[in-house]
């Protein structure tokens, strides 16, 4: 399954200053379908370069971070129960900005 994921909002400098990737990935465990809780497990081990708690907390995004699927909100889809699709495109965006 071939998804983009997109950081912005700073989130980008935990994954090398590269905003935008492509990859492929399965559901695993025998699972049928991706959801967002592996997608995030995925992202954290193999994305995330450094500072991983300023991206997740336990085993979801932090607050303050923005989550879109397809241009919708996660919130409105399931959040971690979400179910990703071939050629879905995930945007993650911090919302905090220093003063």
């Amino acid at each position: 399954m071939k998804l983009t994921l997109e950081f912005g909002g700073g989130l980008e400098l935990l994954c090398d200053s590269v905003k935008i990737h492509n990859v492929d990935l399965e559901p695993e465990n025998g699972e049928k379908q991706l959801t967002m809780k592996h997608l995030l497990s995925w992202v954290r081990t193999n994305l995330i370069k450094e500072r991983p708690e300023m991206f997740m907390k336990g085993d979801s995004v932090r607050p303050g971070v923005l989550v879109l699927v397809n241009d919708c909100d996660w919130e409105l889809s399931g959040q971690l129960d979400t179910t990703l699709e071939d050629k879905d495109v995930v945007v993650f965006i911090s919302t905090l900005h220093g003063g």
